[in-house]
This record gives C-alpha cells, structure tokens and sequence, in this order.
C-alpha cells in the first residue's frame, strides 16, 4: 500500500494527508484517525519532511524501527528515481514540452484533498469555545505568515499553552519515568559536525587548488543537504528558496552548480510528481555534479536524497518514543486538544493559500473546471469511498482533454 500511495501520492504535502485518512484509517485501518492526527501535529514540531515522517511514523506504529525504515525507503525511492532521471534528461528534453498540460488539475485536487482533510479532523478537534478560538487564530496568523518558517512550532506550541491554563478536566496521574535510548541523536549530532568539518575541509582545499574537484564537491553537497533536512521548517515551500540561494545565488562564475533555469525546471516538475517534495534534491544534487559524468552525477542524486531525508527520520524516531512517554504527563495530555486545534487552522489556511495561486477569476473554461474538480475531490472524498488513485487519474484525463 505505501509503493501504491507514493506512485499516486500527487499534490504536495497538500494532499498528501487526505490520501493518508483514506487509505492508512478508513481502509487499511493501520491506525486510527486520532493517531493519524497527532503523528500530523507532532511532526510540525520538527524540522525535515513533514508528510515522510508520518508515513514513517505510520511504519513505526504497524512494526517497529525495521517496517518505518522500510516504509522510508518505498516511499522515498520512486520519487528520488524520477528527479535523478530528470537531471539525465534535462538537456534532451525541449523546454517547452517540460510543461505539462496533463498536471494542470492536480494542484486544485490537492486543495480538495487538503479541505476534506482539514474537515474530518475538525469534527474530531473541534469541540469547546478554546479550540473554535484557536483554530480561527491559526488559521489567519498562518495564511499571513504563509512562508515563515518558524510560523507551525510557534503556532502549535503556543496552542498547548493555551489549553494548560484549566487543569479541571484531565488531573495528573502517576506516570513511570522510561529510559531514553540516545543513539539516534547522538548519530545525528555526530553528523551534522562530521559533515561540517568536511565541507569546511573541502572547501579550503578548493581554494587552494583554485579550481574545481569532484571529490570536494560532493562532501560541500552532503553538507548543504543534511543541513537542510536538520533545519528547515515548513516543508518544501521553504526549501527551495534556500536551495536557491546555495545553489545558484551564493556561487560565482565557474562554481556555479546550475543555472536558474534549470534549478525552477527541476523545482517545478518536482510538484507534478508523485511523492515527497524534497525528492527534488535528488535532481539538484544530479545537477551539480553533472559535469563530472555519469557516476558522478549519480552519487550527487544519492547524495542529495540521502542527506535531505536522513535527518528527518532520525529526529522523528529519537523523538516519537519521548513525545509518547510524555503523552501520559496531564499538561501535555492538555496540550495535544490545542495542538489539534491548531493543525485544523493551519490545514484550512494552506487550503487557502494554495486556492490562491489557481485561476478561478472569470468564466472561462479553465477555471470552472478548476473549480469544479476541487468541490468534485471534496464531496467524493466525504461522501463516497472511491479511490485517491481514481481521483487522481480522472484528473489526470481531465488535463489531457481540456
């Protein structure tokens, strides 16, 4: 089921969600919709990949580290292929067919995705004066401050505040301290300072040699992903403008990794694939060391896909375990009723922002289909049990015809 939703999972981490309620709660029924909803909370809490981690999280619940690791790596791989393939074939490729009629009914299926999702955890989250008042609130501060990074932590930290400050409904009872297994952060502590050092390393040794060497380029790759995967909050949206910056901006003359064209065609495809957004580092990572040939074009799209996922899972499974053990503390039992509140807002204000960008401004055919196709994905999702993966190949044929 996890290599069916990432060869289907289109629309971004948008829609992603909404594919997850029908596929992992309703059908499957791998977890519950509470606990798919507090592994969303949870996540937004961490930097990296937010919709990989749930689906990691999703492997942790059914089998442990091994079947999360393995969920890892089938949703990963597909998406991490496809972007490598694109940074072979960019160059063989006639620019104007990279844009692709056929993706222009995804993005408004993914805000139905998003709506129906954001809808089903409101009937669930929703239930007093406190949460109504903190979904509105992070429904607008989040719609505002759309591309602010630090925006969902502080959000969802300030909702867990908010629901502290009445201890009437859930006393504290007597909770057993556990353990705290170590490795996983100490090994991406360890990491993060051994490909520093290297990066620093190789890049004193390029300034001495004055020219430009594989081998010290794919330690600086290395490093710019894993930093990436460790401190980026918010997901793809704020990504790439720092790929951007490292990639194309920061560079000069020679050094350059890759034009701004090539860098938006790899960062627009990205979003007409299914699977995981930060599988266009892969296609970056291709892109900077394609000069070099073929083996090292390869090693910089596993270099790329390694170092931008490996510090999401590492963080969600060192801190999963914690977040779990602390469940059973009443302030943060309290806490996880405004987190909810809090996620319903941000869904609802990300199903906004993305409405933004979809033309529905005229009576033109284009946008009555868009809107169509997104209170079509709506009332499918909340009324019937057909399969995402139908709704994506209806939308599909739809922009094939239109």
């Amino acid at each position: 089921m996890v290599l069916w939703h990432s060869l289907t999972a289109f629309g971004g981490p948008q829609g992603h969600y909404g594919m997850m309620v029908k596929r992992f709660v309703q059908k499957r029924h791998d977890v519950t919709e509470a606990e798919l909803m507090e592994f969303t909370a949870f996540v937004q809490l961490l930097p990296g990949a937010s919709s990989t981690q749930t689906l990691t999280l999703i492997g942790y619940k059914r089998g442990g580290v091994a079947l999360a690791l393995l969920t890892l790596l089938i949703w990963v791989v597909p998406a991490g292929v496809l972007m490598s393939l694109l940074s072979f074939l960019l160059h063989y490729i006639d620019k104007q067919a990279l844009e692709v009629d056929v993706f222009k009914f995804i993005q408004p299926m993914a805000v139905g995705f998003l709506a129906f999702a954001a809808y089903r955890m409101g009937r669930i989250s929703i239930r007093n004066p406190i949460t109504i008042i903190i979904a509105l609130a992070a429904a607008l501060l989040t719609y505002w401050f759309f591309h602010t990074p630090w925006v969902f932590p502080l959000l969802l930290v300030g909702a867990g505040v908010a629901t502290n400050f009445s201890k009437k409904r859930i006393p504290q009872a007597d909770v057993k301290r556990k353990k705290i297994a170590w490795n996983n952060l100490w090994l991406f502590a360890l990491l993060f300072v051994l490909l520093g050092v290297l990066s620093e390393w190789a890049r004193k040794e390029q300034v001495k040699t004055g020219s430009q060497v594989p081998q010290y380029r794919i330690w600086n790759l290395s490093e710019n992903f894993y930093r990436f995967g460790s401190l980026v909050f918010g997901g793809g949206d704020v990504l790439v403008p720092l790929m951007y910056e490292q990639f194309v901006v920061r560079p000069k003359g020679d050094n350059k990794y890759m034009t701004s064209e090539e860098f938006l065609t790899g960062s627009g495809m990205v979003r007409a694939i299914p699977g995981p957004v930060f599988s266009v580092a892969a296609f970056h990572g291709g892109m900077a060391m394609r000069k070099w040939g073929g083996h090292w074009q390869v090693l910089g799209c596993i270099a790329g896909l390694v170092g931008i996922f490996l510090p999401s899972v590492l963080l969600v499974l060192f801190f999963y375990p914690i977040w779990s053990n602390l469940k059973k503390y009443a302030v943060v039992y309290r806490s996880l009723e405004g987190i909810n509140a809090a996620v319903v807002g941000i869904m609802a204000a990300s199903s906004l922002y993305v409405l933004k960008d979809i033309s529905m401004s005229s009576l033109q055919l284009i946008p009555l289909v868009n809107v169509g196709v997104m209170l079509g994905t709506f009332l499918l999702l909340t009324f019937t049990r057909l399969p995402s993966p139908v709704l994506v190949c209806i939308c599909l044929a739809l922009g094939a015809l239109v």
